[in-house]
């Protein structure tokens, strides 16, 4: 009885494994991990992008520098000595990444209920109106004639971007445990919020589709791990002190790239998930 259990657990094992070994395969190919990147250099190279950002710089500096000075006073302390029980003299810097991920979280769920949000749909909206996907946008928006693409962005029809659901807060404060695990831990713990992260920053891509529920989940589906490479580079950014609003616009172009990388696949007649992850992966590698 008991081998046949044990023999049960390794194969459960194999198959988990051999799962897991596949998605970091697909999330390698997708090269999905360049886009958070590909949208810094890009932000860069087009000036009209800077527009929403520099509308909300000021409030949501002060915000994010209150926030994280904050959250360093209150709780480090208190962390640190309950992480070094578990990680030792590992807890200066575990204690650091994991305040620095409140600090965030706080941020994230203030600055874009309360501040950026608009800007936010502007940068995404705009990224395409560059990438000259001005049919696309138009179906939640107007778009205006002109030259600046920014410039060009009309009234909404609806809101895009979904509010920071106390679900999402529930699963944040889940996975905190994790860190208790030295080094390893805290990895996991990254994972983790990217997973979530990558479909998050691709909501407004979904309403410009009109996707119902069903369609998104199904898309999302197929492409797990490719949101999961996108997103784990993209929690790290944004984790940065300060830089961190920075860095959650210029996520949002590298999302809109990616959205737009995939509608020039399927305008192309790209019909299957792998040939167009691997002309997206050839795509970002070259315009990096």
């Amino acid at each position: 009885m008991s081998e046949k259990v044990t023999n049960k657990v390794k194969e459960v094992a194999r198959e988990d494994f051999g799962q897991a070994k596949e998605l970091a395969k697909d999330a390698i190919r997708s090269a999905a991990y360049l886009y958070p990147f590909k949208g810094i250099v890009f932000f860069f190279a087009n000036r009209t992008l800077w527009k929403p950002l520099a509308a909300k710089l000021v409030p949501t500096v002060s915000l994010g520098l209150g926030v994280t000075v904050f959250m360093f006073a209150v709780t480090y302390v208190p962390q640190a000595a309950l992480l070094t029980i578990f990680n030792g003299p590992l807890a200066i810097f575990t204690t650091v990444l994991l305040v620095l991920s409140e600090a965030s979280t706080i941020f994230s769920v203030l600055s874009k209920n309360f501040l950026i949000d608009d800007a936010l749909v502007d940068t995404f909206d705009g990224t395409l109106l560059c990438r000259k996907l001005n049919t696309l946008v138009q179906n939640e928006r107007q778009v205006k004639s002109g030259s600046d693409p920014v410039g060009k962005l009309g009234k909404l029809v609806s809101k895009p971007f979904a509010k920071f659901t106390p679900a999402a807060i529930v699963r944040y404060f889940m996975y905190l445990p994790l860190n208790f695990i030295p080094i390893v831990g805290t990895v996991l713990f990254v994972i983790l919020q990217g997973r979530k992260f990558g479909p998050t920053a691709h909501a407004r891509y979904f309403q410009l589709k009109q996707m119902k529920k069903q369609e998104k989940d199904q898309f999302i589906e197929k492409r797990k791990a490719a949101y999961a490479s996108f997103g784990v580079p993209a929690v790290l950014l944004e984790l940065v002190p300060i830089a961190g609003i920075f860095f959650a616009f210029t996520n949002t172009v590298g999302a809109a790239l990616w959205a737009a990388d995939m509608e020039t696949d399927q305008r192309s007649g790209g019909s299957s998930t792998a040939p167009n992850l691997r002309n997206q992966a050839e795509r970002a590698r070259k315009e990096l």
